[in-house]
């Protein structure tokens, strides 16, 4: 399996960064593509990486926020062919509460709609192709990581903190053990490897990868989740994205060498 970071917040002297994250990963022979950032960005940088959308075979949304899915728009254009996945409760509905009131934090208005012969809603487990699963959260009590990051599911006549249902892991079952891609994390890294574990009992998860959403968090907070990774088991983490510089220095500090930094171009092998 190899995975290229189409585009991160941190770019490199070939490809540049924005707030987001996509990724191009081959596996098995099929290409998939898990999120397309916030912008066209991640299509720029796939063509000065060589890397073509046109043959992608899957899309894959990871959760509802505009910083993962507002590329897609792009990727339809330059793709006739893949299906976009993401969880039947995925609709155009996620704010931030702020001091001076709502902040829309979703998908773009009307993408749903206007693409929805390119869209599949998955609900439970998925295999997508023998090796390659879509696993939703299975951990109780999700919406308190809403409440946490003052995050809600508005719609005209509701209001409720999201307990992230739209958010899904992307697993690959490898000869080597169970690669885990998840572009924000928001139900908590540890968490998630302990789902996918679950989920595949007798196979072990190796890698993990993706935004852990510990730029707003307090040093205490980063180091006590370190301790909670590392209890899992995981040998590989790359991280980058919404878990911010400072965090992925503590990260460092407390983890060592199995924690890897993405940024636009880097590519993770593994299997």
């Amino acid at each position: 399996m190899k995975a290229t970071v189409l585009v991160d917040n941190i770019g490199n002297e070939n490809t540049a960064g924005e707030w987001g994250l996509s990724f191009f990963i081959e596996y098995g022979g099929r290409k998939v593509l898990l999120d397309a950032g916030a912008s066209g960005l991640f299509a720029e940088n796939a063509l000065k990486l060589g890397i073509s959308l046109a043959e992608t075979d899957y899309a894959v949304l990871s959760h509802a926020h505009y910083d993962h899915a507002d590329g897609m728009a792009e990727f339809f254009g330059q793709n006739t062919k893949a299906k976009l996945y993401l969880r039947e409760s995925c609709k155009e509905n996620c704010y931030k509460e702020e001091e001076g009131g709502w902040k829309y934090i979703g998908i773009r208005k009307g993408l749903l709609e206007k693409y929805a012969d390119r869209i599949i809603r998955v609900s439970g487990d998925l295999e997508i192709e023998k090796g390659m699963w879509l696993i939703p959260h299975k951990t109780a009590g999700m919406e308190r990581a809403g409440e946490r990051e003052h995050m809600y599911l508005r719609d005209d006549d509701s209001c409720a903190v999201d307990d992230f249902s739209h958010e899904q892991s992307l697993v690959f079952d490898t000869g080597d053990g169970l690669a885990v891609f998840n572009s924000c994390s928001h139900g908590g890294a540890d968490n998630i490897i302990a789902e996918v574990s679950d989920t595949f009992p007798g196979k072990k998860v190796r890698l993990m990868a993706g935004g852990f959403h510990l730029y707003n968090k307090s040093e205490e907070y980063i180091r006590n989740f370190a301790e909670k990774v590392r209890a899992t088991g995981v040998e590989q983490v790359w991280t980058g994205h919404c878990t911010g510089e400072e965090a992925y220095q503590i990260l460092r500090e407390e983890l060592g060498g199995m924690v890897r930094q993405l940024k636009s171009g880097a590519e993770i092998h593994f299997g």
